[in-house]
């Protein structure tokens, strides 16, 4: 039997382990963050060790974004010059799938991980209204990322959620494309080291960083160790 005549796979790896274990972490986080910034929230303890942990997160997807699988490497998928043309198809009712992130998926990236770092650090200043003005953005953001999804998975016919949960995406719908290369040799070693470094960082400026307690603590450990320097 020629090789021409083999049926194609069902489906093709895209998404990694240090992505998708990213991005559902993200999730639940995120959701903490916001479902706890209320003082009358029954979460209200883990405000602050949520924003911690959502910033050990940037740090990976910072790291792995360079040395993470084929799709997950910002050189795969920040391409400006895409935007108009993926646009114009859209607007004239041509979907078509991708490998990995679309060029407006890839600015909602951009995009959430600027605002949730903008979150963490003007938490972490005290800036309370600018604190809550990021954070509604964010939110804001995440809604249209959430409808976003939800419609191209229609357009396309791709279940794009569950394949960041397995990984994989139907081969039927990307012709020609083949397994995404896997993350680099040192990969794990280099994420782990950064994800190291920011826990440190942060329990330096909040000693209570990963301790669930009440807001003004941490603000006031936050204060303490910026008098100390």
């Amino acid at each position: 039997m020629s090789t021409a005549n083999l049926s194609q796979p069902g489906s093709i790896k895209v998404w990694d382990g240090g992505v998708r274990l990213f991005h559902w972490l993200l999730v639940i986080v995120v959701a903490v963050a916001f479902l706890s910034s209320e003082e009358e929230s029954a979460l209200n303890l883990w405000h602050i060790p949520a924003g911690w942990l959502a910033a050990v997160l940037i740090a990976f997807r910072l790291v792995w974004g360079f040395v993470g699988g084929e799709h997950a490497r910002f050189w795969n998928f920040i391409r400006p010059a895409g935007i108009g043309a993926h646009v114009a198809g859209l607007l004239a009712g041509r979907a078509h799938a991708s490998a990995g992130h679309n060029p407006l998926g890839a600015l909602a990236v951009l995009g959430l991980l600027g605002l949730l770092a903008g979150t963490i650090l003007t938490g972490i200043a005290g800036g309370e209204d600018g604190h809550e003005t990021i954070a509604y953005a964010l939110l804001a953001l995440v809604a249209v990322h959430v409808a976003a999804v939800v419609a191209m998975s229609l357009l396309t016919r791709d279940n794009l959620v569950r394949a960041m949960v397995t990984g994989r995406k139907r081969a039927d719908r990307l012709p020609g494309v083949r397994d995404a290369r896997p993350p680099l040799p040192l990969a794990l070693p280099l994420a782990a080291l950064a994800v190291a470094a920011t826990a440190y960082l942060a329990v330096r400026i909040d000693p209570l960083a990963f301790t669930p307690h009440a807001t003004e603590s941490g603000e006031h450990e936050s204060e303490a160790w910026e008098d100390d320097d």
